[in-house]
């Protein structure tokens, strides 16, 4: 079986690898090659399954392909939360059944830890990784009946937290904007681009591990009992294949009509001179998630590049995997509205970045992980937690494909289902925007 893959190009270029210094990329495959293992995409999930790979089998010769250069792809245009509590992009609050709960966030935590480890055993600084926790802010009565919401479910848990009155809020950020928040503690912030690059340069200093970067598969054949990607100059033949493409996983043949793709979009503000950092006050760093999971995600960051702003919100469903090229310059006048009516001290502020970014779900909010075919291996379908949810994929989908008897390192990891079906176009398009700009106008305020 040949499946024949397409690579979609995002809009904008990501504030979180424009500010860092230049890397310079790995090459890319311009040869054919041979290994115990291959890995298709180096985001999130595909670096966490090679770090298992060779946790679990340490004289494998894994490869490691990806399409674009380290953090150009979504993982680099993440908005860089790994959270551990529950937090369901696709539903309209962030609580759930309890039991289910309960698992999730013992997943959770156990790739935060993964990842904690990986920093630790790699030298990253605590921008690239910083366990700090996270605010869940509030801007209305709306937000704020979704924190007093999530504080009970947070209390039927056992799981900590602290609700902030409006003047705590301000000493945070410096903005009377919010009238409220809950911090919870166990989230870790991160550079999401940083982060990627600083695993993936980690990664391949190894012996027996080899990344090729600018390499879009265009090819995966079954021949007998291996595989075979081919490239636009090269191949690699695996005994076994995993693929960590998130939402493209159905241009590979796979998942088809199964999957919601949805693009996020995100603005980062021009470097803060001391003037400025001065007149808006607050902490050097902070975190803010919406409290209505459809309002703006905010943060302040202060380390590479210097002090700067980001705002992320609004979404839209896109069936083909495109997007027209004026989408983003409309969506970041939106981010110049949210981060006036929050930060009306910096309207002066030019926004430096804009850009876009892919994530799917699935109706019934199940992955995309297993074994597909002999030898050949799925870590998809995050369903909008990529940082989180992306490293278990990688971990769990590497420990299927080994040999290894190992304990594993995500005990609880269910039986998947086989992610819902979408509804027939143009229904299944039509219904989800409408749902979309309905979220949207009910978040108010928050949005």
């Amino acid at each position: 079986m040949t499946h024949v893959v397409q690579k979609p190009a995002d809009l904008g270029i990501s504030g979180w690898s424009a500010i860092l210094p230049p890397r310079q990329a790995r090459p890319a495959l311009e040869q054919d090659i041979d290994c115990d293992y291959l890995v298709i995409g180096a985001g999130f999930a595909g670096l966490s399954a090679v770090r298992r790979l060779r946790q679990l089998e340490p004289q494998a010769n894994v490869v490691l392909l990806e399409a674009l250069e380290i953090a150009c792809g979504p993982a680099g245009r993440n908005s860089g939360f790994m959270i551990d509590l529950p937090h369901a992009l696709s539903s309209g609050s962030y609580e759930g059944d309890s039991s289910q709960d309960l698992r999730n966030i013992r997943m959770n935590r156990a790739a935060i830890a993964f990842a904690a480890d990986a920093v630790s055993e790699y030298g990253f600084d605590d921008e690239s990784f910083e366990p700090c926790g996270k605010i869940n802010a509030a801007a209305g009565k709306l937000g704020r009946d979704h924190n007093r919401n999530y504080a009970a479910h947070l209390d039927s848990l056992n799981e900590p937290y602290e609700l902030l009155d409006a003047s705590a809020m301000r000493d945070v950020c410096g903005s009377d904007y919010y009238i409220g928040g809950l911090r919870t503690p166990g989230t870790a912030i991160i550079q999401p681009a940083r982060y990627v690059r600083g695993l993936a340069d980690a990664l391949v200093t190894q012996a027996g591990c080899r990344l090729f970067e600018n390499s879009p598969v265009q090819e995966l054949t079954r021949l007998g009992e291996t595989w075979m990607a081919r490239t636009a100059r090269g191949s690699v033949c695996a005994n076994r294949v995993l693929l960590a493409v998130n939402g493209l996983i159905e241009t590979f043949g796979f998942y088809r009509n199964r999957l919601m793709h949805i693009n996020l979009y995100a603005s980062m503000t021009r470097e803060l001179d001391s003037k400025e950092i001065a007149a808006l006050g607050g902490i050097e760093r902070w975190g803010f998630t919406p409290s209505d999971p459809l309002g703006s995600t905010v943060r302040r960051i202060d380390g590479s590049g210097g002090a700067r702003l980001v705002i992320r919100n609004r979404c839209t469903y896109e069936a083909a995997l495109s997007l027209p090229e004026d989408r983003l310059a409309r969506i970041a006048d939106d981010h110049r509205r949210t981060f006036d009516a929050r930060f009306p001290m910096l309207k002066h502020v030019e926004m430096e970045y804009s850009w876009s970014g892919r994530l799917c779900l699935s109706r019934n909010d199940a992955w995309a992980l297993g074994e597909l075919e002999a030898g050949l291996f799925s870590a998809c379908c995050q369903n909008g937690l990529g940082t989180t949810r992306g490293t278990i994929a990688g971990i769990v989908a590497a420990e299927m494909a080994s040999d290894s008897r190992e304990a594993s390192l995500i005990p609880d990891f269910p039986a998947q289902p086989l992610p819902q079906r979408l509804f027939p176009e143009p229904f299944m398009t039509l219904g989800a925007r409408s749902v979309i700009r309905l979220k949207e106008w009910r978040a108010g305020r928050e949005l």
